[in-house]
C-alpha cells in the first residue's frame, strides 16, 4: 500500500478497531471452551494467497467502508487476533476471520497469521456461526439460512441450536420465520432497509404481493416498528371483517340461486310469473295474473293442487 492516508486512517479507527479485536478475542476464547479437541493453538504467518473463504460461511456481505477502516487499522498494528483455519489441497479455508482477511488483502499484507484446527463440517460451520453471531456481524436473513442449514444438514432442532449460538430458543424461531417472506422483503432486510421488528410485522400479510408493497410504504414513510405493526393490525382487522362480508354474499348469492329454481319450477306449475321474496325472517311469493279468468285458472290449479294432496 502506497499511503497510509488512503485508508482514512485516524485514532477513532484505531480505538474502534481495539474494541474489534477484543471482541473477536472473547468470541475465539468462547471457541475454545467448546469441544473441539483443541489441544494446538500454534501461530504461524501463512502467505495470504495460500488461504480463502469458506463458500459454506454464513455471511455473505461485508460492509466496504467498515473493511476500509478495518485495513487502516491492520496496515498500523496488523491482526492481533489469528484467522481460524483448516488445511486442504487448495491450501488453508477460513473458518473464522475473513472479514480480517479482506482487510489484510486491502492493506497489502503478504501474510497472515492463522490457527490451524482439524474441524468437521458442522463444527466449521458452528464456528463461524459463533463468531458473526456474537459479533452481531451477520444480517437477519444470513442468519436466518445458518439455522435452517443446522436443522436440515445436522438434524437439530431448535433448541439445540439455540444452545449452540448462545439465544433463547424463541429467538432462532422468530429468525427462521423470517424465510417465510417474500423474497424481495427479505432483500430489504439484507440490505437493512428495514428491521427484523418491521419484517415481523410484516409476516403477519399471507399475500407475498401484499408483504413487498407493505415493506416499501415502511421505508418510503419510514415508519417506525410500532407504526408498521398498527397498520399491520389494522389490515388484518379489515381482512377479516371482508372475509366476513364475502362468506355473507356468498352465502345470499347460493340461496338466491335455490330461490330461481324454485321460481323456475312454480312458473311451470302455474303457466305464469311467480316472484319470490325472501327477507331476513320471512318472505312471501307473488303469483302475477292478467286478467280475471287467469286468476280463475290458478285458483282451480291450486285447488286441484290441494285437492291431489289430501
Amino acid at each position: 500500500m502506497n499511503s497510509k492516508k488512503g485508508l482514512g486512517k485516524g485514532l477513532n479507527a484505531l480505538f474502534s478497531e481495539s474494541k474489534k479485536e477484543s471482541s473477536e478475542k472473547k468470541v475465539n476464547d468462547s471457541l475454545k471452551l467448546k469441544d473441539y479437541n483443541d489441544t494446538d493453538n500454534l501461530v504461524i504467518d501463512e502467505d495470504i494467497n495460500n488461504v480463502y473463504p469458506n463458500k459454506r460461511q454464513p455471511r455473505k456481505s461485508f460492509d466496504e467502508d467498515k473493511l476500509k477502516e478495518l485495513a487502516g487499522s491492520i496496515y498500523e498494528m496488523g491482526i492481533i487476533q489469528p484467522l481460524i483455519v483448516r488445511k486442504n489441497e487448495d491450501g488453508y479455508e477460513i473458518i473464522a476471520g475473513e472479514r480480517r482477511w479482506r482487510a489484510a488483502r486491502l492493506a497489502g499484507l503478504k501474510t497472515v497469521p492463522v490457527i490451524v484446527k482439524d474441524f468437521d463440517e458442522m463444527k466449521r460451520l458452528e464456528a463461524a456461526l459463533i463468531e458473526n453471531v456474537q459479533r452481531e456481524n451477520l444480517n437477519p436473513i444470513e442468519e436466518a439460512v445458518t439455522y435452517k442449514r443446522f436443522s436440515e444438514e445436522f438434524n437439530l432442532n431448535q433448541e439445540e441450536i439455540a444452545v449452540k449460538v448462545g439465544k433463547s430458543r424463541a429467538a432462532v424461531a422468530n429468525a427462521v420465520r423470517l424465510l417465510n417472506l417474500d423474497i424481495r422483503v427479505q432483500n430489504f432486510l439484507r440490505e437493512g432497509k428495514i428491521t427484523s421488528g418491521h419484517a415481523r410485522s410484516i409476516l403477519s400479510l399471507n399475500d407475498n404481493d401484499k408483504q413487498f408493497e407493505f415493506a416499501e410504504k415502511i421505508i418510503e414513510e419510514q415508519l417506525s416498528v410500532r407504526e408498521s405493526e398498527e397498520i399491520a393490525r389494522t389490515y388484518n382487522v379489515n381482512k377479516i371483517k371482508e372475509s366476513k362480508t364475502d362468506e355473507k354474499k356468498n352465502d345470499n348469492t347460493q340461496k338466491n340461486e335455490v330461490y330461481k329454481s324454485i321460481e323456475k319450477t312454480m312458473n311451470n306449475i302455474f303457466g305464469t310469473k311467480v316472484n319470490i321474496k325472501n327477507g331476513k325472517n320471512k318472505g312471501r311469493i307473488e303469483i302475477e295474473y292478467y286478467s280475471q279468468e287467469e286468476l280463475d285458472r290458478i285458483v282451480c290449479l291450486i285447488n286441484k293442487l290441494e285437492s291431489s294432496s289430501n
